[in-house]
């Protein structure tokens, strides 16, 4: 992987505050791995969970990692998903919508509803991402995360740990004080696979629809749902109004 970056890699700062966080980080998921099985990475496949997934294979391979196939994912996340089978002894669970409420969805809304409506891309979110997210954690006793608590602002006060109420379990988000010079740092030192799509102005990554590459100057979530105020910017996986109550 040679990916042009806006930092040097080789800065002795740099590489003292991510080996810091890298140990902190590989202490959580293995205190995750004794004290909560069955445990579950819930992967976007985005250059944030490209760390954690590296972290597990090599740290905590008990934490099983999944990601959510929303049928409506570019071609660039599905080689990625391929490519991650073929770098690490780890098989990725692929979770899919309903097929029932997937066509009660397209029915009520149309295919592309999602533009016409915050409510409208909820519910479809709802269904292709919420839902399957759900099944996945059922039994679950902790779900892991990449956020960060500088990709937005609905993500600003975001702990390390918090209690998930609406799915009954311990949520985990080990980056949540990393820098995104740290996550491209990382990747590009231990050779970690990530989304081309990346390279091409990409720093969020859903959806093929709600997902646009953003220009410089623009917040990197700006591409996600880019029609859309920035307060309503969540799908509902990660609800702020919660984890406001909860830090």
């Amino acid at each position: 992987m040679k990916r042009d970056l806006p930092f040097d890699v080789d800065d002795t700062q740099l590489q003292a505050a991510l080996a810091r966080k890298v140990a902190a980080a590989v202490e959580l998921l293995s205190d995750i791995a004794r004290r909560f099985q069955p445990a579950a990475l819930a992967s976007s496949l985005g250059a944030e969970d490209m760390v954690l997934t590296d972290l597990i294979a090599k740290h905590a391979p008990a934490i099983e990692v999944f990601t959510l196939d929303t049928g409506r994912l570019r071609a660039e996340t599905y080689r990625l998903l391929q490519q991650i089978t073929d770098h690490y002894a780890l098989r990725i669970r692929v979770v899919y919508p309903s097929g029932d409420a997937l066509e009660r969805l397209v029915a009520e809304h149309g295919i592309n509803g999602f533009f016409s409506s915050v409510a409208s891309r909820k519910a479809c979110c709802e269904v292709r991402k919420v839902e399957p997210l759900r099944r996945a954690l059922a039994g679950k006793r902790a779900w892991i995360t990449g956020l960060r608590r500088a990709q937005a602002l609905t993500r600003a006060s975001l702990p390390l740990q918090e209690h998930d109420a609406a799915n009954g379990l311990e949520k985990f988000s080990p980056l949540a004080d990393w820098q995104v010079q740290e996550v491209w740092a990382y990747l590009h030192l231990f050779g970690v696979p990530y989304n081309a799509l990346h390279d091409r102005g990409f720093p969020s990554i859903g959806c093929e629809p709600c997902t646009r590459a953003v220009t410089a100057g623009e917040d990197i979530r700006a591409g996600r749902w880019w029609w859309e105020e920035p307060g309503s910017k969540e799908c509902g996986l990660h609800p702020a109004k919660r984890r406001q109550a909860a830090a």
